[in-house]
């Protein structure tokens, strides 16, 4: 049974187990599928459920969230867009910092106006810096931040921002070449940042096969986060 969430994360990357994450968009999954898909999802053995999208309407979360809970054991992390996604019906919430960017509506803006909701919440809150790679396509997070992803080439940023990141407290880092990705976090870039951070990564975007599953693995990745690939039945 996993009573906190980061130190059940914390514990696999010290052991070296890999954890795998299936990442729901409410604004593209409907609360009549949750039950079909709640079981499609423990058949895969996923660790968590990562809850989220960009364009989601307020209220739309908690109902979503709390239809989920009625119908699988895993947990629920929130992976919120803004900070009208936040719910106490799930178990956790990444508090993202988006450090790629330099927007500070996302940066800073968003996480105050969800404070007045967390104060009194029973959410685990676990910070976690959000950087965004280049994954080639126009994704919903760059259009809705306003921001830049990190070139696939420019490890060095990659990797000085991911520290930055671990220096400012952050437990978690989150490499994120957007849903729909065209091209996945290149392995050298895992690689290098994981060898220079001593904290969890969390990678996602545009994996749909089980050689770019394994890949973000071998190179470093704690936990891996499937959408576009689990939302389009794809096999991995």
């Amino acid at each position: 049974m996993i009573k906190s969430v980061l130190e059940f994360i914390q514990n696999a990357s010290k052991k070296g187990e890999k954890l795998l994450a299936i990442l729901l968009d409410p604004d593209k999954t409907s609360v009549e599928e949750i039950p079909a898909i709640s079981k499609r999802i423990e058949s895969l053995n996923a660790h968590f459920i990562f809850v989220g999208g960009s364009f989601v309407a307020p209220g739309i979360t908690d109902i979503f969230v709390q239809k989920l809970k009625e119908n699988t054991q895993i947990k629920v992390i929130l992976f919120p867009g803004d900070y009208s996604q936040v719910t106490n019906n799930a178990d956790a919430l990444l508090f993202l910092s988006l450090l790629s960017g330099r927007n500070p509506e996302y940066l800073i803006e968003q996480q105050i106006k969800a404070v007045p909701f967390l104060k009194n919440s029973t959410l685990e809150i676990i910070p976690t810096g959000y950087i965004l790679i280049d994954g080639g396509t126009n994704s919903s997070v760059l259009k809705v931040s306003k921001t830049r992803p990190i070139s696939q080439n420019n490890i060095e940023l990659a990797v000085s921002t991911a520290v930055a990141g671990m220096y400012k407290g952050k437990q978690l880092i989150y490499l994120e070449a957007g849903s729909g990705a065209k091209t996945v976090v290149n392995a050298q870039l895992i690689s290098e940042v994981k060898k220079n951070i001593t904290i969890p990564l969390i990678v996602g975007g545009g994996i749909r096969s089980k050689e770019q599953l394994n890949t973000a693995y071998k190179n470093g990745a704690d936990l891996v986060v499937i959408g576009t690939a689990f939302e389009n039945n794809i096999e991995i």
